[in-house]
């Protein structure tokens, strides 16, 4: 197992702890059958997820030999929908699911979704739940922000509680940068990933400030090739010096110098790196959940709950480190996830 993780590049990631990925998965327990199970699971996800799906697939039927996963990976929104008309056994999204979508499942059942986190999101794969980082021009001196400095610089409302940030020189910026407005560049702020900032940076703000950002999505083919929103947003700031980005990292962009943040005002200001995602220190970090029909004080389904347990043993997480673009998540979390099934 330990060759899957130096394949993938993991075996010399190291964490705060001192331990290695590789020893930090170690920790987990193999997978064990808590009974042998038979049936069909149906998941429904994300087509970035197809190889993995069809891994743990193939790892789940070798211990339980009458089952049988079966894939529909069309999307997200489409995976929750599956889930609440009871097409989909398992649903697993990049993302947490909107107030509607839960709300349509509260209709219907008069109780929400059990939620398991099962995987982190990649750093740098704009499909693949990528991690968010904040951006600045290679020449601007600033290294750091607190998430309500970046609330108060985006929102107008800026609802963490932090004055208004308009200017460099209010982040301490002196000299040429002093009195210069900070202009600013991002997603759509009704796309996917524009949501999720506004979220989880922003407290679900709509009243962004508007005159000073410009949005970008997926752009037009060049090349041969589509355009993401990402290089798009790179691509502004490298001709701004006096500009600051929100997006995921992006090979390439060389005029992009990526800022430490932290969740508090005071700090710790955490890099976002592999390590730092995965232990979730870095505070943009993503999850990939699995959200299944679980009422209340009832079991899961038992091929459900050992399918599950398999992707959480050292077993499913071995599958994600060899991935190459989604992240395992860090053994302690991994642990907690599997006592949520119980």
């Amino acid at each position: 197992m330990k060759s899957l993780l130096q394949l993938a590049g993991w075996s010399i990631l190291t964490f705060t702890t001192g331990l290695t990925l590789a020893q930090d998965m170690e920790s987990l327990p193999a997978y064990q059958p808590r009974e042998t199970v038979s049936g069909v699971v149906r998941v429904w996800g994300n087509p970035q997820m197809q190889e993995l799906v069809r891994r743990w697939g193939a790892g789940f039927q070798q211990r339980h030999p009458q089952a049988n996963v079966v894939a529909n990976l069309q999307g997200s929104d489409v995976a929750f929908a599956g889930l609440y008309t009871k097409s989909a056994d398992v649903a697993l999204l990049g993302r947490d699911p909107t107030a509607s979508e839960i709300q349509a499942f509260e209709w219907i059942y008069r109780y929400r979704p059990a939620r398991v986190e099962i995987m982190t999101g990649s750093l740098g794969q704009p499909e693949k739940s990528a991690a968010l980082l904040m951006f600045v021009h290679k020449d601007n001196p600033l290294s750091a922000l607190s998430l309500a400095q970046v609330d108060a610089i985006f929102s107008h409302e800026h609802l963490r509680g932090s004055e208004p940030i308009t200017t460099w020189g209010q982040l301490g910026l002196d000299g040429k940068w002093k009195h210069r407005r900070i202009r600013l560049y991002g997603y759509n702020a009704y796309s996917g990933t524009g949501r999720y900032f506004r979220h989880a940076v922003l407290d679900d703000s709509r009243n962004l400030n508007w005159d000073r950002l410009q949005e970008f999505g997926d752009g037009p083919e060049r090349k041969g090739k589509r355009i993401d929103a990402a290089r798009r947003i790179h691509d502004a700031l490298a001709k701004d010096p006096y500009g600051m980005a929100v997006a995921i990292l992006t090979p390439g962009a060389a005029a992009s110098k990526p800022l430490a943040l932290a969740a508090a005002p005071d700090g710790p200001f955490v890099d976002a790196t592999a390590e730092s995602l995965i232990s979730r220190r870095y505070p943009l970090a993503r999850s990939v959940i699995a959200l299944v029909n679980r009422a209340p004080g009832k079991a899961i389904e038992p091929q459900v709950a050992e399918f599950l347990r398999y992707v959480l043993s050292r077993d499913g997480q071995m599958e994600v480190a060899g991935d190459g673009g989604f992240l395992p998540l860090a053994a302690d979390n991994a642990r907690l996830q599997l006592k949520q099934l119980e």
